[in-house]
């Protein structure tokens, strides 16, 4: 596996195979890999012939007061599971390297950067597009895949390549989740035992959510209310919000149809996590790792 810390590496390499006729693709992640990091290498390893890993804990797409300094890292560990999983590139810039002198232009997400958890981090999205912008140039990927946990990022990056013509395909990959239904994330490890006893209940009431809407229910109120009754019973977690929205534009919907989406974030202490369902999707669950 190559292994490179600058752009001008990075691009060259990436240049080299192209040139040769290789399709290229990127997963752009923030490192401490987890499962459901690894699901997207193995995932657009499908559609490209090199596969690039970038780890970059991206600063300006932290607030004040949000974990940057305490986000968990690990490059040693990140590589060893690449390695495993036969990545063929890790791109791990350092901060100096992506931002050599103060920015000023920044990829500005509009209307949609200020919905659902935009609601409570201004300046985030501005600060993951900026950085994907500048992934996506620096590496020059055919392809880049992103998961669907992260579904407003999501929606933000193919919205940007579309109207920014950047010539990318995106593809969104579905949700892994832990054997007790809890979506992946980096942050998991922030939760106390207690935290990550009650954690699973975020996906439990979106199933009961993707269940009333299956036996019928479209409105958008009553579906949330039955997704509420199973998070109120978890005195850890403190919902931030719990909305039924349009896929591609995140408005929230009165009545809900077979292409909505119910978006979640709440807050267990310190520890804020997002997670979300299609309501009309053939089944209640993405991918489970066994226990």
């Amino acid at each position: 596996m190559h292994d490179f810390e600058t752009m001008e590496e990075m691009r060259a390499w990436s240049g080299r195979h192209r040139a040769n006729g290789d399709r290229v693709g990127l997963v752009a992640t923030m490192g401490f890999l987890h499962e459901g990091h690894l699901h997207l290498v193995d995932t657009i390893r499908e559609h490209v012939d090199q596969v690039v890993v970038s780890v970059f804990v991206n600063p300006t797409q932290f607030g004040p007061d949000e974990d940057f300094d305490r986000y968990p890292r690990g490059l040693d560990r990140d590589r060893d599971a690449l390695r495993a999983r036969s990545a063929d590139c890790l791109f791990h810039p350092t901060e100096r390297e992506m931002y050599p002198t103060p920015g000023v232009i920044r990829v500005d997400p509009g209307v949609l950067g200020q919905l659902l958890c935009g609601r409570t981090r201004p300046g985030h999205f501005a600060g993951v597009l900026t950085v994907v912008s500048k992934l996506l140039h620096i590496v020059e990927p055919d392809v880049a895949v992103f998961g669907r946990k992260d579904l407003q990022q999501s929606v933000l990056i193919e919205r940007m390549v579309r109207d920014l013509d950047i010539p990318v395909e995106i593809i969104t990959a579905p949700i892994v989740r832990e054997a007790d239904g809890l979506a992946m994330s980096s942050r998991n490890r922030y939760l106390s035992n207690e935290q990550r006893r009650a954690a699973p209940a975020i996906a439990q009431a979106l199933d009961t959510a993707w269940a009333t809407f299956q036996n019928g229910e479209r409105d958008s109120a009553k579906l949330v209310d039955s997704a509420r009754a199973i998070l109120a019973a978890q005195s850890e977690i403190t919902v931030e919000y719990l909305d039924i929205v349009d896929p591609d534009t995140l408005i929230a919907m009165a009545v809900a149809d077979v292409s909505s989406m119910m978006a979640v974030a709440a807050h267990l202490g310190e520890t804020r996590l997002i997670d979300n369902i299609v309501l009309g999707s053939g089944t209640s669950s993405d991918l489970r790792v066994p226990a």
